[in-house]
């Protein structure tokens, strides 16, 4: 009996997608059309006019202040430590040609191939433009793997992107629920989950306390460690039921500077900030220039240090006298940005 021909498979069935849940969706998966602002740019326009961020983008800080301050030339050679969603660095890019280059790092393996199609869309090549998978300790490694002996101005934005902090995959912000995870990429290292469970009380509260100066810290510690929490809003509740007498305002700055330090610990932030401080005069052309954004004082503390010694040693030439912020006006049209600092500094010639 001969064989009989395989029936072709039914095709699947069309999958359409969901209607748009109302004017303002809530969750995060259903904001598709903030996410596609080629398609939908009426309303992106409309969150971006109420001073929020639309869901999967930056919006960059300061970048007037940061354009003047770095001041790129043609022909010039940069490094964007922090390169996020690319809002810094493509204005950046736009000094620098004809003739000159970016570096963008950036230890994120999720949304650093995003950023890169976006600028090349813009028209930076290869030859203008290069992404690199590092965080900013990793600076003086990247410029010897391009042949460089410095760069003429670097850039840190240190603040938390706003694609990381929207999606609850994430686990960066307890505004929707997700994975406790926090870490910057995913692939390395324990997220703040695995960081509870085996951290002592002891280590906790001077963590909580080192990293967001939290008043509640030795209170806090006895309760969080050795616990499991798998999603943000678990720990975030947990918080709350610790500190029963705190109004929920303080209840909800306690819970942001609870998960900044988790953050902080998870990613080994400072060290890697304080190899990039070290490393920083070395990475500088004679003249060239640096300027960082920080959001806490932690951050803005080892920056100012670091800055003044090197002023001291003859390492740079120049820095800021007075931090530097975000105007009313940005501010008021870009809340995020409320907390930002700005300082600088340049290298001895």
């Amino acid at each position: 009996m001969s064989e009989q021909p395989a029936s072709n498979p039914a095709p699947a069935p069309h999958q359409r997608r969901p209607r748009y849940s109302g004017k303002n969706p809530r969750r995060f998966e259903e904001k598709y059309k903030e996410r596609n602002p080629q398609r939908y740019r009426e309303t992106v326009a409309k969150v971006l006019a109420a001073g929020k961020t639309p869901a999967g983008s930056h919006r960059p800080i300061m970048v007037t202040e940061i354009l003047a301050t770095l001041a790129p030339q043609a022909g010039e050679t940069a490094v964007d430590c922090t390169l996020g969603y690319g809002g810094h660095a493509q204005e950046i890019l736009l000094y620098l040609q004809p003739g000159g280059r970016l570096l963008g790092l950036d230890a994120d393996p999720l949304e650093l191939p995003k950023t890169e199609a976006r600028v090349r869309a813009l028209g930076f090549g290869p030859e203008s433009f290069t992404t690199h998978r590092s965080n900013f300790a990793g600076l003086a490694q990247v410029l010897a793997q391009n042949e460089l002996t410095g760069a003429d101005l670097i850039l840190a934005d240190l603040g938390v992107s706003s694609m990381q902090i929207d999606d609850p995959a994430r686990g960066f912000s307890v505004k929707h629920s997700g994975p406790l995870d926090m870490r910057m990429n995913p692939q390395r290292g324990q997220s703040a989950a695995a960081l509870l469970e085996k951290i002592s009380p002891t280590t906790l509260a001077t963590l909580l306390a080192t990293n967001a100066d939290e008043p509640n810290a030795d209170t806090l510690a006895p309760a969080l460690t050795g616990k499991k929490f798998t999603t943000t809003s678990a720990l975030a509740t947990a918080i709350r039921t610790e500190l029963p007498r705190l109004n929920k305002d303080t209840q909800d700055l306690t819970i942001r500077r609870v998960f900044q330090a988790l953050r902080i610990a998870v990613n080994d932030e400072f060290s890697a900030l304080e190899t990039l401080l070290r490393n920083l005069p070395a990475c500088l052309n004679p003249g060239g220039r640096v300027a960082i954004l920080t959001f806490h004082s932690g951050e803005d503390r080892r920056v100012k240090k670091a800055f003044e010694a090197g002023l001291r040693d003859g390492l740079y030439a120049d820095i800021v006298q007075e931090v530097i912020r975000p105007t009313a006006e940005e501010r008021n049209a870009n809340p995020r940005s409320a907390p930002a600092k700005l300082r600088w500094a340049r290298r001895s010639v």
